[in-house]
């Protein structure tokens, strides 16, 4: 389990390398080798497969409900009918989720509708064929704050209900952030005492309780930005507000020492206004779905290993990343060094190993050497990103996460979790990916 008021990371000068005057032209030197994109942006694009995405039957300008902190967000959704309609009749709204810049719908609808296995079923289009009209939400920013974007989604609901010819109810939720966007869309709507005419409330593995990216990665995407400030800002999408509200453990700078746990005040406040709201809406069903195994199985990626090294101007510039350890106290995990500009080495305590913790993957190690040019072995490329005991909203505190994260799913009560019923994959799979497991599941759910 980890534990909110210990979990920490602290970073130390790295007293091997004695610091002195850089040399004319070095800064410039160093930045030119360190990588241009925004770290971690291709790893939560929307696009899935290449190929052709059906053209929607209608568009929708939306302006969010309501400001925050000053800002009103906006978004589209793009509407396809189901079969045998002419017009919006049985909405299923699916919010698009974390990432940089705006929403992709047509590859929101690629990632959703690609073939699974074993008879290359589309998702998307089974939904059509039953009958739904399926609304792909997307977002102007989505990187922004969730409550922003949660005003964009009670505009859709309001727009796809003034829409709807006849009375069936709402099927809404969405992948990633999405899901939690709308929760707290369909929570607030209760709250005020708005009808959201909803029936079904859907998160694909959406983090309920947070999610994960390694630390020592987060401090990495820093690095780079703080030596190449003339750049696109590679730590952009760590340092964005919904990044700050969906990781656990977040770091704000390079060279930060102290908490991690719900560190960013941004996490907090979300999580105060979400409770606010009520938590969860209460009136629809609630159902979910998990990347990660249920049955506490992990991935072969072990604790306090070393990732990659990585080195450039002969030794001059360069980083080491390992994987979280277990706890402890002070346990290493990296450094990065350009000299004589900077030489730091990273510590961790009390930080549970995430890593290959059962749950949906990304491949953030993998994104990041390829970035870099530094090797890395096949097993390491990937890593946990949403838990499945944070995917399935198992009864936690999501600040304290006294969980332990192979807990064994399917030996718990349904009763310990926040939804009314929820399906794990029969393996970890990628974040997001649509398995026949989780698809079958969706399916035979909203057909009932």
């Amino acid at each position: 389990m980890a534990t909110h008021g210990t979990a920490r990371i602290d970073v130390e000068l790295d007293l091997r390398h004695e610091p002195g005057p850089a040399p004319p032209g070095r800064a410039q030197e160093i930045a030119e080798v360190l990588p241009g994109p925004v770290m971690f942006a291709t790893m939560f694009a929307t696009a899935g497969p290449a190929g052709e995405a059906p053209a929607p039957q209608e568009t929708w300008a939306l302006t969010g409900a309501w400001s925050h902190h000053g800002h009103v967000a906006t978004g589209t959704a793009a509407v396809h009918y189901g079969a045998g309609h002419d017009r919006l009749v049985r909405p299923l709204i699916i919010a698009d989720g974390f990432g940089y810049g705006p929403s992709d719908l047509r590859g929101l609808w690629r990632r959703l509708d690609t073939p699974y296995p074993p008879h290359g079923r589309r998702l998307l289009g089974e939904l059509l064929a039953q009958g739904f009209d399926v609304v792909l939400l997307g977002f102007a920013a989505r990187h922004t704050h969730l409550q922003a974007n949660a005003g964009v989604a009670v505009a859709c609901v309001r727009r796809a209900i003034a829409g709807r010819h006849g009375h069936a109810p709402l099927v809404a939720g969405g992948l990633c952030a999405g899901g939690l966007i709308m929760r707290y869309a369909l929570a607030d709507m209760e709250q005020r005492g708005e009808d959201h005419q909803t029936g079904t409330y859907l998160s694909y593995d959406a983090p309920h309780n947070g999610a994960w990216i390694p630390l020592i990665l987060q401090q990495l995407a820093h690095f780079a930005e703080h030596l190449a400030p003339a750049g696109p800002g590679q730590a952009a999408l760590i340092r964005s507000p919904a990044a700050q509200q969906l990781l656990w453990a977040w770091v704000p700078s390079a060279r930060y020492s102290g908490p991690v746990a719900t560190a960013g005040p941004l996490r907090a406040e979300f999580l105060r206004d979400l409770r606010r709201a009520g938590w969860f809406p209460n009136r629809p069903r609630k159902i979910g779905v998990a990347n990660g195994a249920a049955d506490g199985t992990g991935r072969n990626v072990p604790p306090d290993e070393q990732v990659f090294a990585w080195d450039a101007l002969d030794g001059l510039a360069g980083a080491t990343v390992r994987t979280q350890p277990d706890r402890g106290t002070r346990r290493h995990v990296g450094g990065m060094r350009a000299l004589p500009l900077w030489a730091t080495r990273s510590y961790t305590s009390d930080v549970a190993a995430f890593d290959g913790a059962p749950g949906g993957t990304l491949p953030v190690y993998g994104g990041v050497a390829d970035l870099l040019g530094a090797p890395i072995d096949a097993r390491f490329r990937s890593a946990c990103f949403v838990p499945s005991v944070s995917a399935v909203a198992l009864q936690f505190d999501p600040v304290e996460w006294p969980v332990d994260l192979y807990t064994d799913i399917t030996s718990l009560s349904p009763e310990q979790s926040e939804l009314d019923d929820y399906q794990c994959d029969a393996h970890n799979s990628e974040h997001g990916q649509v398995t026949a497991t989780l698809a079958e599941w969706i399916l035979d759910q909203l057909g009932k």
